[in-house]
């Protein structure tokens, strides 16, 4: 999905509402924004509550040497 924005005088951006809905941005939302290879990316940050359980899935075992614990 690709969509032209302008940047205002005051260097803001808005992000259009498909983009929005898609990432599941809502008003007051913190986001992140870095530069990487010539483009800047914007991360949406979502609340550490919502991350809970995201690794349960993980298997966590793994082989061992018989001489290490």
């Amino acid at each position: 999905m690709m969509t032209t924005v302008t940047v205002s005088p005051k260097y803001q951006i808005v992000i259009p509402k498909d983009i929005r809905e898609s990432m599941g941005i809502v008003s007051g939302q913190k986001v992140q924004v870095i530069s990487y290879q010539g483009r800047i990316e914007v991360i949406p940050l979502k609340p550490m509550t919502e991350m809970r359980g995201f690794l349960t899935d993980i298997d966590t075992t793994i082989d061992r040497e018989e001489d290490r614990l």
